[in-house]
């Protein structure tokens, strides 16, 4: 038995590290699918059964629990701005501007709320309690990326050794932060009489306003000779506009023409365009015919298909202006990108890789999915070069001393804030250098999930053995009150501003709550509340600059008070 012993007690073999991270990730994450009240920790679990582990001497040499903790950091920062960089300049678009401005504005006042708890219940003296509050923060707000950016900033502020854990706060505040979220929530909703049905009706009736163009069908004659002896796809990009032929009468034979069929002097086409292109496309095509031929075809029953973005040519192009509902005669009902389900609005950026849910007739929904590419062969193969690329070009950038009045030491920003910021641009245009960006969902998840685990195993493992002291013996209390009055007093303020003054339906500020708080339970809790987009709405708008902001407030204030 004594291999077994030494397995478990010798910590600095490879077997003994291996064997500790095994444990506390595999007891974490499946005690983090218990669910208390339909609600659970997830993931952050792993937290807790670190701590535990390390409160019971089950731990590994510091440098090398250090190491881990920094790569998992990388690696899950990383990931994440891969996910956000599509989105999250178009999340500055028009109506996005305020939702963003609110969701700021509940930054900051986490941020001043938590300094007020601060002076009003802790001993300013002590060097270790403001560091605690940011990691009571970083809990309340449910934002982990944030605790993992201020507990790197720490390490330049503070001599080796001397390093507060404030994982501790963290774990403290975390659990009620869950519950605080989806219960300002609710309160928003008495506080300023709402009544879920009437939201639900406005959303009706402001889809049932959509403006989407609407269709137009014409039977028309070829005359103009310069088509003549021209394809359709010839003709469709010099009118550059989207039509759709869908019958075409040549030599009193029907057929389904293609993009690559040729039209002859003479041939009847049946057309659908948008309205306000028929006029033009009339013009150049030829007269409109009186009396239809008839094309002989029953119409087709309608499917749903799930089409993947492949093709070059359609990133950064809008979903308004591809007319689908229109010319198509198809509808988006649904978008999904790197995970996350978006609403399928007219301002909806394509990037390479996006899956669009597409529902119409058949032979229409196939001629969108060749459009898009759909060829998922092209998706299958990792990026690996690219992530690493990125990640090496972010370190560098993160490295960057930066002098500023006033500050103790020159601003980094860091092994978190430096790859997530290149991950965003990279995300965002990695494209136009001939960068191929796209990472299959399931890559995504796996990479910025093990990232999230090591990262969250190593902050536990090394803050559990000071844990009882500084928790159950020392403040910890007071880090779940303070840490519940930073997650609710900025909802509420701010959900009742966004929703009596600005007149946001109740539904999209309860995603964009969501969002702000990075949280998908409250998602989860919005969703289940509402039939209609508005939740999913409010939370992909606000969620990559929410995202963001958490992760460079978080080393901003380590780097300008805790080091003062």
């Amino acid at each position: 038995m004594d291999w077994l012993i030494n397995l478990f007690t010798t910590t600095d073999s490879v077997a003994h590290i291996a064997l500790l991270y095994a444990i506390v990730i595999a007891v974490g994450v499946l005690l983090g699918k218990i669910k208390i009240g339909g609600i659970s920790l997830g993931v952050t679990f792993v937290l807790f059964a670190g701590i535990l582990a390390g409160h019971v001497g089950f731990t590994a040499p510091t440098n090398i629990l250090t190491f881990i903790q920094d790569f998992g950091l990388i690696l899950f920062v990383f990931c994440i701005g891969l996910q956000v960089g599509p989105g999250f300049f178009e999340s500055f678009r028009k109506g996005g501007v305020t939702l963003n401005a609110l969701s700021t504005a509940m930054i900051f006042l986490d941020v001043l709320v938590m300094f007020a708890c601060y002076y009003l219940f802790f001993d300013t003296s002590n060097p270790n309690n403001l560091p605690m509050m940011v990691g009571t923060l970083y809990g309340a707000v449910t934002n982990t990326p944030g605790l993992g950016a201020a507990n790197e900033a720490l390490n330049s502020v503070f001599p080796k050794g001397q390093v507060p854990q404030i994982a501790s706060g963290y774990a403290c505040a975390y659990p009620l932060g869950v519950l605080g979220i989806i219960g300002a929530t609710i309160a928003i909703r008495y506080i300023t009489h709402t009544r879920l049905e009437d939201e639900e009706a406005k959303l009706n009736e402001q889809e049932a306003e959509n403006p989407h163009a609407k269709p137009y069908q014409m039977h028309l004659r070829v005359t103009n000779t310069y088509i003549v002896g021209r394809s359709l796809l010839e003709i469709s990009q010099f009118l550059n506009r989207d039509i759709v032929c869908s019958r075409l009468l040549h030599d009193g034979q029907v057929t389904i023409p293609t993009r690559d069929t040729i039209f002859c002097q003479n041939d009847e086409i049946l057309v659908v365009c948008a309205e306000a292109d028929a006029e033009a496309i009339q013009a150049f095509i030829g007269p409109e015919i009186d009396t239809p031929w008839e094309t002989g075809n029953e119409k087709q029953p309608l499917i749903s298909k799930r089409i993947v973005v492949t093709r070059p040519s359609m990133n950064g192009k809008t979903l308004g202006k591809m007319h689908f509902s229109s010319v198509y005669g198809v509808n988006v009902t649904r978008i999904t990108r790197q995970g996350m389900d978006l609403f399928a609005s007219r301002n909806h950026h394509f990037q390479v890789g996006d899956r669009l849910m597409v529902v119409g007739p058949e032979d229409n929904v196939n001629r969108v999915a060749e459009m898009m590419g759909n060829s998922i062969k092209r998706l299958d193969a990792p990026n690996i070069a690219t992530i690493f690329i990125g990640i090496l070009i972010g370190i560098l950038f993160g490295s960057i001393p930066l002098a500023l009045p006033g500050m103790p030491v020159p601003l980094k920003l860091g092994i978190a804030g430096g790859p997530l910021i290149i991950a965003i641009l990279i995300g965002r245009f990695g494209y136009k250098f001939k960068l191929v960006t796209y990472t299959t969902t399931s890559a995504n998840m796996m990479l910025r999930e093990i990232g999230l685990v090591l990262f969250l195993a190593s902050v536990g493992i090394k803050a559990g053995a000071g844990f009882w002291e500084t928790v159950v013996q020392g403040d910890g209390l007071k880090y779940v009150y303070t840490g519940f009055l930073i997650t609710v007093i900025p909802i509420l303020i701010v959900g009742t501003i966004a929703r009596l003054k600005f007149k946001f339906n109740y539904f999209t500020i309860m995603g964009m709550i969501a969002g702000t708080y990075t949280d998908p339970p409250a998602l989860a809790y919005a969703n289940s509340s509402c039939t209609k987009e508005a939740p999913a709405i409010g939370y992909s708008t606000v969620y990559p600059l929410s995202m963001f902001l958490r992760i460079f407030s978080a080393q901003i204030v380590v780097l300008f008070f805790c080091g003062a």
